[in-house]
């Protein structure tokens, strides 16, 4: 995705002209950038997660949490749930604006004379309008959901379940966002030939795994950080 926005640039300030070979490295250090980036937004959501929990766990005056309570069970398993709903709600956002996108670039092609030969510009404030609106539309049932689970876990059930539903989510959560750091160091790998030249078996797999697992490393990694 960053080598195809970089030959955009490229062509978009010298039209004709795709530099692939800078571009192609250009990627590959800023995925490498992405990775390292990865591990501490891992470390520092943890950490900072594990005070909060404190905090909370000293506010309601829970001494213990015992996993051998019902409530506390309960609560453990609907945590550690909680991230890959999350995340299954975020990767499907994302195939939803990419549909929108889709249909509306298609739309631009059937209905501006010219756009197929290169010959007149996109409508580029529509394309923009949608990835924005829809974006912002589809975070709120990701949001919603991590906001009323812990509020009627709470409110109805005690702050047993709660200290549940918050211990297993915490290290759910950070198992999740390891294995979005293994999407991101296998694209390095393998996109920086070490399986195999471009064209090769390893490298056409890199590229279905890295295409369906865009989102999964893309979206749903950095907004695990605040779930």
């Amino acid at each position: 995705m960053q080598q195809m926005e970089a030959n955009v640039i490229v062509n978009c300030v010298h039209p004709g002209i795709v530099r692939t070979g800078q571009t192609r490295d250009h990627n590959g250090f800023i995925t490498v950038v992405l990775a390292l980036q990865q591990g501490f937004a891992i470390g520092s959501a943890a950490l900072v997660s594990l005070a909060l929990f404190g905090a909370f766990v000293s506010r309601a005056g829970i001494e213990t949490v015992d996993v051998l309570t019902p409530k506390v069970f309960i609560g453990l398993l609907i945590g550690a749930m909680l991230p890959y709903w999350f995340s299954a709600m975020t990767m499907k956002s994302v195939g939803s604006v990419a549909l929108k996108m889709v249909e509306e670039v298609w739309r631009q092609f059937n209905t501006i004379p010219g756009l197929m030969e290169g010959t007149t510009k996109p409508d580029y404030a529509t394309c923009v309008k949608i990835s924005i609106d829809v974006s912002l539309k589809e975070m709120i049932p990701p949001g919603a959901l991590v906001m009323i689970t812990t509020l009627v876990a709470g409110t109805l059930f005690g702050v047993e379940l709660l200290a549940g539903v918050l211990a297993s989510s915490l290290v759910s959560g950070v198992q999740v966002h390891v294995l979005y750091a293994i999407f991101l160091v296998t694209s390095i790998i393998v996109f920086a030939r070490a399986l195999g030249p471009k064209g090769s078996e390893a490298h056409k797999a890199a590229v279905i795994g890295d295409t369906v697992g865009d989102p999964l490393k893309d979206t749903s990694g950095p907004s695990l950080i605040w779930f």
